[in-house]
């Protein structure tokens, strides 16, 4: 059978990008044990410091305190489409690639952090905790974040190859277009994700932290 024109499209893409994908995959990776280890280096009275927050805030939770779906949904919208859309914006200029991988790795280790925190402090159900309030939204932002980053770094490196390397005429219009649409599948993956972390994540964590003091 014949393939469609986008899975074709889509099977060219990761083979011509194999190597940054596993590349930018090992980096987030990377930031994900950082975070879990810098968790350790902590002093005991940060550790306690984070955990009266992290009580206050489970407090929050569990009273129905904290802010309505809608503010949490466009929050969280929001912020992921300004980080997500500044890489994009960095893709375009030469010198914005080290700054996307470090930004991806700072995601990693934001996520490693936080879960390696609530495992350091509450055991099992820590991550219980970390499970329902972390990984949902996760499931469409680091997706979203892995592509976005492996696109800009290849667009960068196509325009550092046109920039600096004569006798290399690769067509830039074309390949921004392909960057642009990427841009736009990863606007449609942040609003899935804020869409769960505003009406699903609470719910969830409310249901856990319920059963935690029972």
């Amino acid at each position: 059978m014949k393939k469609r024109p986008f899975q074709r499209a889509s099977i060219s893409h990761f083979r011509e990008n194999s190597s940054i994908y596993l590349f930018v995959l090992i980096l987030f990776l990377m930031g994900v044990i950082f975070g879990a280890i810098v968790v350790n280096s902590l002093s005991l009275e940060q550790k306690q410091d984070l955990y009266f927050y992290l009580n206050r805030f489970f407090g929050q939770v569990l009273a129905g305190e904290v802010a309505s779906s809608s503010e949490m949904f466009q929050q969280s919208f929001f912020h992921n489409l300004k980080y997500l859309g500044f890489i994009w914006l960095l893709g375009i200029s030469i010198i914005g690639l080290p700054v996307v991988l470090v930004l991806l790795f700072l995601k990693g280790m934001v996520i490693g952090f936080t879960v390696g925190f609530l495992v350091n402090q509450m055991g099992l159900q820590g991550f219980a905790v970390s499970f329902v309030s972390i990984m949902p939204q996760n499931i469409f932002l680091i997706p979203a974040f892995i592509v976005l980053s492996t696109v800009s770094v290849a667009f960068s490196l196509k325009l550092i190859r046109q920039q600096f390397f004569k006798g290399i005429n690769e067509p830039v219009s074309s390949a921004f277009l392909r960057y642009s649409m990427t841009m736009v599948a990863v606007v449609i993956l942040i609003a899935c994700a804020s869409t769960i972390e505003a009406y699903v994540s609470p719910l969830l964590m409310k249901t856990v932290m319920t059963g935690i003091q029972k």
